[in-house]
C-alpha cells in the first residue's frame, strides 16, 4: 500500500477515535476519490504520488468554487465548514513555492528556452509546471510570464 493512503488510512482511525466529523468526512472522501480514481478505465493499480497531488489538487479546487458560492448564498455556516476541510486538504499538498522562487524560476525558463516574447509563453508555463509539479498555482504562475514578457 502507497505511503499517502496509508497515512489517510491512519488520519482516519485518529478521526474516529477523536470523534472529528469534519477530518473523518474529508478522508473518507478523499479514500473514495483515491479508490475511485484506481479502477477507473479498468486500469486497476495504485496510484502514484503524482496522481495523487491530483486527487487532492482537484478537491482543493472544488472546495475553493464551493466557498465561493457558497459566500454569495450567504450560507456562512456551509462556508466555515469549507474552509476547515480546504486546511485539512492543504496539509496534502507540497509546499507552495514562494513569488520569489516562482519569479527566478521564470527568469531561468526564458534564458534556457530562448524565448523572445509573449509568443512563447506556453512553452515557459510548461517548462517549469514539469518542473515544480503541484507546487505552484497554475493562474498565478501564468500571470507571473505574462507580466514578465510583456517587458520584453
Amino acid at each position: 500500500m502507497t505511503d499517502f493512503k496509508a497515512n489517510l488510512q491512519n488520519g482516519l482511525k485518529e478521526a474516529l477515535k477523536q470523534k472529528d466529523t469534519v477530518r473523518l468526512s474529508l478522508y473518507r472522501m478523499l479514500l473514495a476519490s483515491i479508490k475511485n480514481k484506481e479502477v477507473e478505465k479498468e486500469r486497476i493499480r495504485p496510484l502514484t504520488e503524482d496522481e495523487f497531488i491530483a486527487v487532492v489538487k482537484t478537491s482543493v479546487k472544488q472546495h475553493v468554487e464551493s466557498i465561493e458560492s457558497f459566500k454569495k448564498g450567504n450560507r456562512q455556516d456551509l462556508v466555515e465548514k469549507e474552509e476547515k476541510e480546504l486546511a485539512i486538504l492543504k496539509e496534502f499538498m507540497p509546499s507552495q513555492l514562494s513569488e520569489e522562487e516562482i519569479a527566478k524560476e521564470i527568469e531561468e525558463a526564458i534564458v534556457s528556452l530562448q524565448v523572445q516574447g509573449q509568443k512563447e509563453m506556453g512553452k515557459v508555463i510548461k517548462f517549469i509546471l514539469e518542473k515544480f509539479p503541484g507546487r505552484i498555482d497554475g493562474k498565478l504562475l501564468s500571470g507571473m510570464v505574462l507580466k514578465r514578457l510583456s517587458t520584453m
